[in-house]
């Protein structure tokens, strides 16, 4: 008995052991999830207290009032309460990451991109070692990457790219077994790339594009077995694409352009990369020919291999069999076999469905177009076959192609006609038919081409009229259809109402008649060239209403009659050749007010006195030869000297009244030298203000007119000075005065500059210099000032960042759309085109950027502020270059610049680029994301073309163009404004390119930009 009350008490004291463990136990846990909760608490709170601003109020909800599992952005797992994943993706966040995130020992995800996070990656995040996911792209994150993110063995997603970090990729992420997608696009790493990381064996995704990477690619890479997508485009990588990565049967994406890789493409690449869909190799340095094998890649949607050296046959066995085939360019090679089969592949690309883009151009490809496509149904929208040896004639299924928007054949040996259903092709923006053979009539059906912007048929053999069907292309730009055989006369319908025409060139023809008097409908013409035809009759008086007119060449006609009286309105007009004809009268004196730059007026009857102001005081840029009746003029002219016939009665009273007017003036003028004298001076300028360009105005009026310069008139200011609002005469138009700060170094030369510059130019895009003064203020200091004309809608800087300079946008609560960045965009274009193409001695500004761009009251953009402006081909003092430093603004000056080089007109159009770029991003090139080679061309040029929405301005991505809503927009308008997004960010990069010699030209700009706008418009309908 005494044993059983033994094992009993032993048993109870056993149960009350264990239960006393099991609530100590309990206890020891219930603390420890309390503290853990404690320590994700205070993690989370530190991370709040590193963000320096909030936009959105994403960390609002992140206080005491509600635990931290519901805060936003903070997911918790059920059982333990305790953090697993942190996600406020595209918050606007500014501030930097806190180190107490690696306390936080339970997250799993830790998702932070599209913010702007700046200082280190913190190390601690190598305590995470349960961590899976690590975002933390498209920030300002700088310094390298923690070496110790190795100990996150778990991490099976790392994406670091647009961010500012540096040195070498760390050897140590190659333990990262579980890796599967390392993106590190867009930063400033240098050095090679580790082979190491060929032991990765989980990687799918190596995305480095857009670094400063070095060195060769690694052999090793050939052992990830899963890799997919190798990015490695925009590196000063070397060497040869390692054979072992031609292996990889699981390669879909290989982009490796931009870089200085050689060698040749292996014969079996097609067969060793079956799934293969892009394949970009452009920029390089490959040779050889291109394998027939490709065609086994039977998912290949874009191929772009142009810029290289291949050489060889392009076969139908190449791409024929490509169904999903969309994209292929092999632009600027040395392609070709030198037999008349070299285009015959065309046939099997056109009767694919898919395929819309095909750009051979600048090869050696010589023969004719295959004779027939079977079964045409292409959706072909590009054709780019210039600059190659194709001869015979326009094939008949051309006009088949019924969604092309571009045709480009120039600068070939096509002979035979044009096809006269070339009309079919409804949706074609531009047809480059020039330098070619072609004979025949220009078809009427032209006129049915609704959107045609662009129509170059020039240096041909073509004859018979031309089409006044043209009159219905309402969207022309240019047209060129000089040095050819047509006849008969320019139809009225051809101008018979308002169009977009900026250019038209019929020289070299044999045109008769006379120009129709509905050519005054043209307000928007920049050029009309009819040189060397048989034009007669008078000139008509309608042409004085093409206000924007800047180049008439009407010489080596019939012309007859006087200069019309209208001209005086073109006022912009700067080289205008009446030479060659019979026109006769006086010249008119209006000339000398005019800004010419080029006059012909030889071989006509023109008689009478010529003046020796305004341009006729420049023998080098007019002619007058062959005028036997004109007399007087500069003696570099050589005409006789003008004789005092006899006068009438009525002569002789002019003559007394002149002779008494001249006693008046003398003693006028002795009773102004009285009062000089008697007073101290305080100026060499007269009070009165006449609007007539390079009149000077006084400092009193200015002082005046400026509230004594007061800020409130003040409306910019600048490195050489300030400009004012003002308004000099009381029933005036308001004026915009650039006062000069002639203390600051290069003032003086500035204002030179400008005043040379500007009294030579005249352009719709350029602003207008009114007058000048140049005098000494009440102190009697030096003082000069320039006076243009006011831009209501003020800079195009305040427009794309309001608030960010003296005076904001005109409306703060408007923004600038799409469309409108667009015309801007084009509108600057014309001006440089212009600046750098059209006049006697180019023109670069040296200084383009959005605070230089100023915008009217119908938002037209005109380039303002010459004060950098050089000629070239080199100032008359090539010292004066130099003594002005490195030209242009930081961010928007060209790299060669800061190297010596000297000012170009490639410099100008990478200020242009750059210009695009930020009207299309909205963030400025000194934004202080960008470092180093990590700039907006960079940031841009890696976002294509998958993340362009991730960069674009905002406002862009909203509402509709017509209204300005800023909700959400339908699938069909968003999906055709981000295209045509990716299309100007192409243009702003091609521009803004590194070396000068890949950047595009300004003209191949402009054609690209009103492209991109035509089109635009054009899938916009309907919506």
């Amino acid at each position: 008995m005494s044993s059983l009350r033994v094992i009993f008490a032993f048993s109870v004291r056993c149960f009350v052991f264990s239960l006393v463990v099991q609530l100590r136990m309990r206890t020891l846990c219930t603390a420890a999830a309390a503290d853990g909760n404690k320590t994700d608490h205070l993690s989370l709170l530190d991370f709040k207290a590193k963000i320096r601003h909030d936009p959105q109020y994403s960390l609002k909800s992140w206080n005491d009032s509600v635990h931290f599992c519901n805060w936003d952005g903070v997911i918790c797992s059920s059982k333990h309460r305790r953090v697993t994943v942190l996600d406020l993706q595209s918050k606007g966040l500014v501030g930097s990451l806190s180190p107490h995130v690696g306390n936080l020992s339970f997250l799993r995800q830790l998702i932070l991109q599209n913010n702007t996070l700046q200082g280190e990656i913190p190390q601690e995040i190598g305590h995470l070692f349960r961590l899976q996911v690590l975002r933390l792209e498209n920030n300002s994150f700088e310094g390298e990457i923690p070496s110790n993110l190795s100990h996150c063995s778990n991490l099976f997603f790392l994406r670091l790219g647009y961010n500012k970090l540096v040195g070498k990729i760390p050897v140590e992420l190659s333990t990262l077994s579980n890796l599967i997608r390392l993106s590190i696009i867009g930063n400033y790493f240098s050095g090679g790339i580790p082979p190491s990381l060929g032991n990765l064996s989980s990687l799918e995704v190596f995305a480095a594009d857009g670094n400063l990477l070095d060195g060769t690619i690694p052999e090793s890479f050939g052992k990830l077995k899963y890799l997919a997508y190798i990015g490695l485009h925009g590196n000063k990588l070397s060497g040869t694409f390692p054979a072992s990565i031609y292996n990889l049967s699981s390669i879909i994406f290989l982009l490796v352009s931009d870089n200085l890789l050689h060698g040749s493409i292996p014969s079996n690449i097609g067969l060793q990369l079956p799934h293969l869909q892009e394949l970009e190799m452009w920029g390089n340095h490959f040779s050889g020919s291109i394998p027939v094998s490709l065609s086994n890649a039977s998912e290949l949607v874009y191929v772009d291999l142009g810029t290289n050296n291949f050489t060889g046959k392009v076969l139908s066995a190449h791409f024929g069999g490509l169904r999903h085939l969309s994209h292929l360019a092999l632009y600027q090679n040395s392609l070709g076999s030198n037999k008349d089969d070299d285009l015959d592949f065309i046939t099997s690309l056109l009767n694919s469905t898919s395929f819309v883009f095909l750009d051979l151009s600048t090869n050696q490809l010589e023969g004719a177009f295959p004779n027939s496509v079977a079964n045409l149904s292409s959706p072909l929208q590009w054709l780019s076959l210039g600059q190659n040896r194709i001869h015979g004639r326009l094939p008949s299924w051309l006009s088949g192609l019924v969604s092309l928007s571009r045709l480009s054949i120039q600068f070939n040996q096509i002979t035979g006609s044009i096809p006269s259903d070339m009309g079919k092709l409804q949706n074609l923006y531009s047809m480059f038919f020039d330098h070619n053979r072609l004979t025949g009539i220009i078809p009427s059906s032209i006129g049915n081409l609704s959107f045609l912007n662009l129509l170059h048929l020039n240096d041909n053999n073509l004859h018979g009229t031309i089409p006044s069907s043209l009159g219905n292309c309402h969207e022309l730009v240019f047209i060129d259809l000089s040095q050819n055989n047509l006849n008969g006369s320019i139809s009225d319908q051809l101008f018979a109402l308002p169009s977009m025409l900026v250019s038209i060139d019929l020289s070299q023809n044999q045109l008769v008649g006379s120009i129709p008097s509905e050519v005054g409908n043209l307000v928007n013409m920049n050029e009309l060239i009819v040189s060397k035809n048989n034009l007669s009759g008078n000139i008509t008086d309608d042409l004085g209403r093409c206000n924007s007119l800047e180049f008439l060449r009407l010489d080596d006609n019939n012309f007859q009659g006087t200069i019309p009286t209208s001209f005086e309105a073109l006022k912009g007009l700067r080289e205008l050749d009446l030479s060659k004809n019979n026109l006769s009268g006086e010249i008119p004196e209006y000339f000398v007010k005019f800004a010419l730059e080029y006059l012909n007026l030889s071989y006509n009857d023109f008689e009478g006195e010529v003046s020796m102001e305004g341009v006729f005081a420049n023998s080098s840029v007019i002619s007058l030869e062959g005028n036997d009746k004109l007399c007087g003029g500069i003696e570099e002219l050589k005409l006789p000297t003008c004789r005092v016939s006899k006068k009438s009665k009525s002569d002789h009273v002019k003559i007394i009244a002149i002779s008494i007017s001249s006693v008046f003036a003398v003693a006028l003028i002795s009773a102004f030298f009285y009062c000089w004298f008697q007073h101290p001076k305080t100026e060499v300028v007269s009070d009165t203000l006449v609007l007539k360009s390079l009149e000077e105005v006084s400092y009193k009026s200015i002082l005046k007119a400026t509230n004594g310069f007061s800020a409130e008139s003040l409306i910019g200011a600048g490195s050489f000075g300030s400009v004012y609002k003002v308004i000099l005469d009381e029933d005036g138009p308001a004026l915009a005065i650039k006062v000069l700060n002639l203390q600051h170094r290069g003032a003086s030369k500035s204002f030179m500059a400008e005043c040379e510059a500007l009294k030579s130019i005249r352009h719709r895009n350029l602003v207008k210099i009114i007058t000048s003064c140049t005098s000494i203020d009440f102190q009697g200091n030096d003082f000069k000032a320039l006076v243009y004309e006011y831009m209501p809608n003020g800079n195009l800087e305040n427009w794309l960042h309001l608030g960010s300079g003296i005076g904001v946008a005109p409306f703060e609560t408007n923004s600038l759309s799409l469309l409108q960045r667009i015309d801007i965009a084009i509108d600057i274009g014309n001006a440089l085109d212009y600046l750098h193409h059209q006049c006697e001695r180019p023109i670069i500004h040296c200084d383009l950027k959005p605070s230089n761009v100023l915008l009217d009251i119908d938002m037209v953009a005109h380039i303002g502020d010459f004060g950098l402006a050089k000629f070239l081909p080199q100032l008359a003092n090539p010292a004066q270059s130099s003594s002005m430093g490195v030209r242009g603004t930081i961010g928007y000056a060209p790299p060669e610049y800061g190297l010596g080089s000297e000012v170009s007109t490639s410099g100008d159009v990478y200020s242009y680029g750059i210009l695009l770029l930020e009207m299309m991003t909205g963030k400025k090139p000194t934004d202080d994301n960008f470092t180093g080679n990590h700039n907006l061309h960079s940031i841009c040029r890696m976002a294509l073309p998958d993340e362009v929405s991730e960069i674009v301005d905002p406002i862009l991505l909203q509402g509709d163009e017509t209204n300005n809503n800023q909700g959400s927009m339908e699938p069909k308008a968003a999906d055709s404004k981000v295209k045509c997004l990716i299309s100007m960010i192409k243009v702003g990069i091609a521009c803004s390119m590194e070396s000068p010699q890949d950047r595009m030209d300004i003209s191949n700009a402009l054609t690209n930009l009103h492209y991109i706008k035509s089109n635009y418009i054009r899938t916009r309908e309907g919506l």
